[in-house]
């Protein structure tokens, strides 16, 4: 008797859940990734001429699993942002799985994009627009639940796309199950952690921001050691990611606000600075026309000087 191998078995799985259209617009040219819900392809719409990636169920006439896919696609249909990835379509397979198409993205994730070691500064404002993405969610009533670099992808052209809407919920936490543990590991709030799913808001994504952000400085996630970075940045990350939601910023826009504060030289509300080192950074800040008026000064002195000897 011949045992089949792993790697037959998977080629055998991969062809009896290709997906196959019942209209012929969608060309499948390869497979993305698969997750727990379902499975990412590259295809051609040879309709509009360019390239898509979509999203198939994983099983055929699986309420649940049609009620997530239906609920993700819902999702980020009602999310237009240039930091989200916009939806194009949705149906269902000539086997009766559910598929929507969106945008392909092509870039690198955000663990990948930090193996280049960018410098600080656009470090930060990568940070910035996936804040903004996120703020938006958040102002429709969405909550994504799994904010890791791995669901962040940085662009050819510099454009940062929040992916993996799929543990997203809304205000009326539909889909929702009492103890139910969602999330990845070193990014999930305390409360995620611990199923403690009516008390999942806006400061849960605060925190998966806050561990995002501590691996942008150089950092390991919470739990798995501390970054050294500057004092500011630290009582940011410090805040963002409290035990505590009352404790973290009540708004992503008020993280991503001290941020930009930081970036631009300015104090944080996270941090109260000593009198030397508010004196130091506004001499940074105040560099050029400080060193104008010195030498403003010395060249006065150095006149008078010279005039009076």
């Amino acid at each position: 008797m011949t045992l089949l191998t792993d790697a037959t078995i998977a080629r055998l799985q991969a062809a009896a859940t290709w997906p196959e259209f019942v209209t012929d617009r969608y060309l499948v040219t390869g497979a993305i990734g698969r997750g727990g819900m379902g499975a990412v392809y590259l295809a051609h719409d040879q309709l509009l001429g360019r390239d898509v990636a979509i999203k198939v169920s994983n099983a055929i006439a699986s309420e649940t699993i049609d009620e997530r896919l239906q609920r993700e696609a819902r999702i980020l249909a009602g999310l237009e942002h240039p930091g989200i990835v916009p939806i194009h379509d949705a149906g269902r397979l000539a086997d009766g799985r559910l598929f929507y198409v969106m945008k392909r993205v092509r870039g690198t994730t955000l663990r990948a994009f930090l193996d280049s070691v960018p410098p600080l500064g656009d470090r930060l404002r990568v940070f910035e627009r996936i804040c903004d993405g996120v703020a938006l969610a958040h102002a429709r009533g969405i909550v994504h639940r799994d904010l890791t670099p791995d669901n962040v992808m940085v662009g050819e052209f510099g454009e940062v796309l929040v992916l993996d809407w799929g543990l997203a919920t809304g205000a009326d936490r539909a889909g929702d199950e009492p103890g139910t543990v969602a999330g990845t590991r070193g990014f999930m709030a305390p409360e995620q952690a611990r199923g403690a799913t009516g008390e999942i808001t806006a400061r849960t994504d605060v925190f998966g921001l806050g561990a995002i952000l501590r691996l942008l400085l150089g950092g390991a996630p919470p739990g798995e050691g501390a970054a050294r970075v500057p004092r500011p940045l630290e009582a940011i990350c410090a805040k963002a990611l409290s035990a505590d939601p009352a404790d973290r910023y009540d708004s992503v826009r008020a993280l991503a606000a001290d941020v930009a504060q930081f970036r631009a030289g300015g104090a944080v509300s996270a941090y109260r600075e000593s009198l030397l080192e508010r004196a130091a950074r506004f001499g940074r800040a105040y560099r050029t026309p400080i060193l104008l008026v010195i030498g403003y000064v010395v060249m006065r002195a150095l006149v008078a000087w010279f005039v009076g000897n």
